[in-house]
């Protein structure tokens, strides 16, 4: 062996004793596993375990070599780690609860007809589709969408009550039996809602450089420069230097100042042409760490109708495993329920793989990149990064992930599509799911997904591109 080979081999080794120590060092988690998932929370660990150091330059050696450089082997790290070694003439032991590239294949198709059902053609993601309440009485377009491809009907517990959610089912499940196509029914928990408190006008103008003040629904008054916030003692809770956001971002400010009862903002950024604070918009706190539930009172009454009618409970505003806990605390013996954990707060990003390994006690969970407050919290510029990560880790748990917010979005509310949307729509092709929100054009839209999805498709399975006939380089070669 050449000493450059024996250099990779040597490091290989180092990682692979790694993998192994890091899977003792974790045995108490893995005991708490579902038997159909342990394999799969291994090979979390063993991934995570190489994802913590940095390998640029062993991959760079592994490529002139002619080698794999473990790229897009998310689902079987250490199987690929070992292939390598195999491949430069030293064995070893290769165990039934090591995935390959073959049975992490039929490893990930599993947990995605458990969690997503089965569908007719394995040549796009599913399609979600996010219900309002006209479709509660029009049936004949519930059928229209099933026939055009959803195949996950989502109800968002945020929005009307459970009369509408009823008809809405029941539109389904006609649906369901007139056409004899599956469909799976999701069902978002509301989860804590944050959001402005404007008195007088119910407006507040601001410019930047100017102090404001944010207090509690108990502590709001007719004051001018004072906005108050649904979260009872919310001025308890920050600190100075932390940011606040209003209305998806398009306003900024930065705490100056705790006083009792309230702080001092002071307005760093403005980016609405209609600059003002106005109530019952929503508001995030992206550095602070707040003790407001997840779990809310009103998720709680929710969850029997839930347990009843759905497939899936997706998990909003999720921040650690304690959080996971306490949803399946509440479920108790439902677990025939499954799981979605919505990713939308920094601290789930931080979190992701205790969150993984929690969902992981139940047989069935997936993963929401819930772009819309994710962007908002962590900043739009880290979204595309963040994006990825949560996909290379939950793959790597063989956990389904859904792609979601703002897919085709111009399209769905006015029937046109703009370039950089579609470009965005056909990056979804990375996930298992892709959601689209509810609009005037949903079924224009839900064919346009289907027509991107298959043609970004071809060229890839999830991350990992494949080279199927290129019909550029086709006429060139037939000229």
């Amino acid at each position: 062996m050449s000493e450059n080979l024996a250099k990779i081999a040597e490091r290989l080794h180092e990682i692979n004793d790694f993998m192994i120590q890091v899977e003792k060092d974790f045995d108490y988690i893995l005991e708490k596993i579902h038997p159909e998932n342990k394999k799969c929370a291994v090979n979390l660990l063993h991934y995570l375990a190489l994802r913590s150091q940095d390998i640029r330059d062993l991959q760079d050696d592994l490529h002139t070599c002619g080698l794999s450089s473990m790229a897009s082997s998310e689902s079987h790290i250490r199987g690929q780690l070992l292939a390598i070694l195999e491949r430069l003439g030293i064995k070893k032991k290769i165990t039934e609860d090591i995935f390959s590239y073959e049975t992490s294949k039929l490893s990930l198709s599993k947990k995605l007809t458990g969690l997503f059902g089965k569908k007719l053609t394995d040549s796009v993601p599913y399609i979600m589709v996010t219900f309002d309440n006209s479709l509660a009485t029009d049936y004949l377009k519930v059928e229209n969408l099933l026939q055009s491809g959803m195949n996950i009907a989502r109800i968002n517990c945020a929005h009307d009550d459970q009369a509408i959610w009823y008809k809405m089912i029941k539109n389904i499940d006609k649906a369901i039996k007139t056409t004899g196509l599956q469909c799976k029914i999701y069902m978002d928990l509301a989860g804590p809602k944050i959001r402005t408190i404007v008195k007088r006008s119910g407006r507040l103008k601001v410019v930047e450089g100017q102090m404001i003040y944010l207090t509690d629904e108990n502590n709001i008054n007719d004051r001018k420069l004072t906005v108050g916030c649904t979260i009872v003692g919310v001025f308890n809770q920050l600190n100075v230097g932390e940011i606040v956001l209003f209305d998806d971002g398009l306003i900024e400010a930065r705490v100056d100042k705790i006083e009792p009862k309230r702080v001092r903002l002071q307005i760093i950024r403005v980016s609405s042409k209609k600059p003002y604070i106005k109530n019952e918009k929503g508001v995030n706190f992206p550095n602070s760490n707040l003790m407001t539930p997840s779990l809310t009172d009103y998720d709680v009454m929710c969850i029997p109708f839930i347990v009843q009618h759905a497939d899936m409970v997706g998990y909003s505003f999720v921040r650690n495993s304690n959080d996971i806990l306490q949803l399946q605390h509440v479920l108790g013996n439902n677990k025939q329920l499954d799981l979605v954990i919505k990713i939308e707060t920094p601290q789930a990003v931080k979190n992701l793989p205790d969150l993984l390994l929690s969902g992981m006690q139940q047989e069935n969970i997936g993963v929401m990149i819930a772009r819309g407050d994710l962007a908002v919290e962590i900043g739009f510029e880290r979204m595309s990064e963040i994006q990825e990560e949560i996909l290379w880790i939950s793959e790597s748990a063989h956990v389904p992930v859904i792609w979601a917010t703002q897919v085709l979005e111009n399209l769905n509310k006015s029937g046109v599509a703009t370039r950089s949307e579609i470009t965005d729509a056909a990056h979804a092709a990375q996930a298992d799911c892709v959601m689209i929100n509810k609009g005037a054009h949903t079924l224009q839209t839900l064919d346009t997904l289907k027509n991107i999805l298959f043609r970004s498709g071809g060229h890839h399975i999830k991350k990992r591109f494949t080279f199927r006939p290129l019909a550029i380089a086709t006429r060139f070669m037939n000229k």
